[in-house]
């Protein structure tokens, strides 16, 4: 079964907020085994446009990469996301070869 991946793209307006999001966003990710695989860090735009951070977080499916995103948790969390920041977050079904 392919994995499943959130690819998001986010520009921070208020970072002390945001840090709030972050700090609670575990156990939403954790109940449908997330893995960070990248979470900001250096990056170059060499084409197209960019946001300040950049995250992908894998999940075992992508069956469950959607429910995480559409589960209580994290419609809560997320709450504290959409008011610290403006995002583009696509899920992505991974490529078995």
């Amino acid at each position: 079964m392919a994995k499943g991946y959130w690819v998001v793209r986010v520009d921070i307006t208020d970072p002390e907020a945001y840090k709030k999001y972050v700090a609670a966003n575990g156990p939403a990710f954790a109940k449908f085994d997330a893995k960070f695989l990248v979470r900001a860090g250096r990056s170059e735009t060499l084409e197209g446009t960019s946001r300040d951070r950049n995250v992908v977080i894998e999940f075992p499916s992508y069956e469950t990469a959607l429910a995480c995103w559409r589960s209580p948790e994290y419609q809560e969390v997320m709450k504290l996301r959409t008011s610290a920041s403006t995002a583009d977050l696509l899920v992505i079904e991974g490529y078995e070869g």
